[in-house]
């Protein structure tokens, strides 16, 4: 039976030979994931089910990034469960302040997941992993805490979307330009519990911090997960990284698609997603001509944390100062990349520019911390969901945007076309 690369990894876990859309199946997991938000919960239910062992010390993984170092007393509790629990039962990848970073960004970056893994993770931006040709999703913390006791999962295999990429991006357009793109053509529920696969030969020209951004979001168009074939950029990214050996499926070219949809990246314009949805999407063009002005920029979070996004917003903000009244936030998505930043002098540009520089959080990502909107404010933000209320007060607003866009629309003080400001940068 003809499969898609999702169903194939899935098989492949399911112990099975072929796996059909709709069935329902129990897999082995290669990786289990949680946060310092959904982890307590896992916890709480792990202990009230009686689990006394984990299946494999080396496979689950904590972050604390939420809320990290912790902003209050409850956070700081959840955190210390965390910490607690991970000494219990000796977790090998536990990230706490020092180590952490957001954990979309960690994971890859640590060589954790690799090509054909089966991950879930107590986060919905899970779906992040599929950059690297892996099938990862998220899920609530009663099936982490079942994953971490057993090692299995159940799921009910997708039905697929065939996502053709032609042509190549003309930057500053980038990856998250891709995927907002594709929301704001299928909608929020566009792709409900199917696989987005990316495919077609304007694969080759996305990077994969590109790949890493476009799957973060597929849970915006509902779908369970999204996936990149293991190509040349996907094994050099995996070499020298991977902590396992790895294995790279393909779909059948015979395999069955639901529905097909092919988008030239040659033609894509930066795009901003407008309150109060990831699909209400408009072109800069007609974006910048509204001149909505913004009270704060945010670079950063799980989808635009990762250093080919520091280094976008560095070549716009390089030698600039950014608009009086706009607060700009920029945070690294992980020490690393942090790192990276001070040693290039990307971070002593952002001071210069006017922006702070944050330790590795999601913070205002979700409303949690370090930039929480006030009522009738606005926020440029290169996070991935600007729901009612989602950076604080419910008349604020957020625009969703790549880190170029952010970067400029914090110079102009309004959101602005980033080409404007651009004087290096990829073609």
């Amino acid at each position: 039976m003809a499969m898609t690369m999702t169903q194939k990894i899935l098989a492949a876990h399911a112990g099975l030979d072929s796996v059909a859309p709709g069935q329902l199946i129990s897999a082995k997991l290669d990786v289990v994931l949680g946060n310092d938000i959904t982890t307590p919960v896992a916890i709480n239910e792990f202990e009230k089910a009686g689990f006394d062992s984990v299946y494999d010390r080396t496979r689950i993984n904590i972050v604390l990034d939420h809320f990290v170092p912790n902003k209050d007393i409850k956070s700081a509790q959840q955190s210390k469960q965390c910490r607690m629990f991970a000494k219990k039962y000796d977790i090998e990848h536990f990230f706490d302040v020092g180590r952490m970073g957001i954990e979309h960004a960690l994971l890859p970056e640590q060589g954790i997941v690799t090509a054909g893994d089966c991950i879930i993770g107590a986060d919905s931006h899970t779906c992040t992993y599929g950059a690297l040709g892996a099938f990862s999703t998220g899920v609530g913390s009663t099936d982490m805490a079942a994953g971490m006791a057993t090692g299995t999962a159940w799921f009910k295999v997708p039905a697929a979307i065939r996502v053709v990429l032609h042509g190549s991006l003309r930057r500053p357009v980038s990856g998250k330009d891709v995927i907002l793109h594709l929301i704001g053509r299928i909608g929020v529920d566009g792709a409900l519990y199917k696989s987005l696969e990316f495919t077609g030969p304007g694969v080759a020209s996305l990077s994969m911090d590109d790949r890493l951004c476009i799957c973060n979001m597929a849970i915006e168009a509902g779908a369970k997960n999204g996936i990149f074939p293991v190509d040349e950029t996907t094994l050099a990214y995996l070499s020298g990284r991977s902590q396992r050996p790895w294995t790279a499926y393909a779909a059948d070219e015979d395999a069955q698609y639901e529905q097909e949809i092919e988008i030239d990246l040659s033609a894509l314009e930066p795009t901003v997603a407008f309150p109060h949805l990831p699909e209400n999407t408009h072109t800069i063009g007609g974006a910048a001509a509204r001149h909505i002005a913004v009270d704060q920029v945010v670079i950063g979070s799980c989808t635009n944390g990762r250093l080919e996004d520091m280094q976008a917003a560095y070549e716009i903000l390089k030698g600039r100062h950014i608009a009086d009244g706009v607060r700009g936030i920029i945070i690294p998505g992980t020490m690393a990349v942090y790192k990276a930043c001070l040693q290039k002098g990307w971070a002593e540009a952002f001071i210069d520019a006017g922006c702070i520089v944050s330790t590795p959080t999601c913070g205002p990502c979700l409303g949690g911390y370090m930039g929480i909107l006030a009522a009738g404010e606005r926020c440029v933000s290169t996070t991935n969901r600007n729901f009612v209320g989602r950076m604080g007060h419910v008349d604020s607003e957020v625009y969703l945007a790549s880190p170029a866009v952010a970067a400029a629309s914090a110079l102009a003080g309004e959101i602005a076309d980033p080409r404007a400001y651009c004087t290096t940068g990829k073609e």
